[in-house]
């Protein structure tokens, strides 16, 4: 339903959910995106572990007003199971980053989706990605599936992923599975070639654990022609995305695939699709300090 709809009286709200997510931009995003449109949405971050998880969405479950949850690690599969609807393209990857409440008959329901995928391939196009690109993947879990889905829109049929953990790689695994892409797993120490010679690099790794592969890269003394999108972007520029640019690549900073992605989720939250413009999307980039653009 229509955030404007809703009783004059009601307080609407939004939240993204992770730990950590002190640090998450997706608040300054979202807000200048609601005051833009007068929709009257909050937005705040809230610290939830996966163990929390549960008890956290059985209480939401009783609070009126919710309109959405932005989802972030290491929530993206556990949220699977607190939803009671997993649709499109969340459901063929199991993970969602984005949860919605629908009324329906006085009844309230949880829809989960996935805004990753599309962010991703925005992101990617934004920066002239080349069609059918050979691809690196960097990282083995959530985010990693959303990068394989991506990489499959844009003409992809093989991803090389590189893990810190081979144990932990169920995620990606299962969206290549599920999408007919054929993987290749490997361990991250012997990254460091394979990455610098791809057409696309998308690093999925937390903040800081691409840098003993940057040094590697930065040791090969070769040329990155290609597209680097590093999800991290806090420290921001990362050691990867230096050394990237240094070998004369493109670096796609992670507030890009942020940005696409939660333009995505406004459009869910707030109902009112066709109103999120250029308009909106440029103070969504002037809140994060992006250069200004149009979907």
């Amino acid at each position: 339903m229509p955030s404007e709809r809703r009783p004059l009286h009601m307080s609407l709200r939004a939240a993204v959910l992770g730990h950590p997510v002190s640090h998450s931009k997706s608040p300054a995003l979202h807000l200048s995106a609601y005051g833009r449109l007068g929709a009257g949405i909050s937005y705040t971050a809230i610290d939830v572990t996966e163990q929390l998880l549960p008890s956290f969405m059985r209480q939401i479950r009783n609070q009126p007003g919710w309109r959405g949850l932005s989802v972030t690690m290491p929530l993206k599969t556990a949220m699977l199971d607190e939803v009671d609807e997993v649709r499109g393209v969340a459901r063929t990857l199991g993970v969602v980053n984005t949860v919605t409440f629908e009324e329906s008959g006085g009844t309230l329901k949880t829809v989960g989706s996935n805004t990753d995928v599309t962010g991703i391939v925005n992101a990617l196009c934004h920066a002239d990605t080349p069609a059918a690109p050979s691809a690196v993947v960097l990282g083995g879990g959530g985010t990693a599936a959303s990068a394989v889905a991506a990489l499959k829109e844009l003409g992809t049929g093989t991803v090389q992923v590189f893990v810190r953990d081979a144990s932990r790689t169920a995620d990606v695994r299962a969206a290549a599975d599920s999408l007919d892409v054929a993987l290749e797993v490997r361990p991250l120490a012997g990254a460091a070639r394979p990455t610098s010679e791809a057409d696309v690099v998308i690093s999925t790794l937390p903040p800081r654990a691409a840098d003993g592969l940057a040094a590697e890269i930065a040791a090969l003394k070769t040329v990155t022609p290609g597209v680097l999108l590093d999800v991290a972007y806090d420290p921001w520029p990362s050691l990867i995305a230096s050394v990237w640019q240094a070998g004369g690549g493109r670096v796609v900073p992670g507030l890009e695939m942020l940005l696409y992605q939660a333009v995505e989720q406004v459009r869910l939250f707030t109902g009112r699709g066709e109103d999120v413009n250029a308009a909106v999307i440029d103070v969504m980039c002037d809140a994060v300090g992006l250069a200004r653009r149009a979907l």
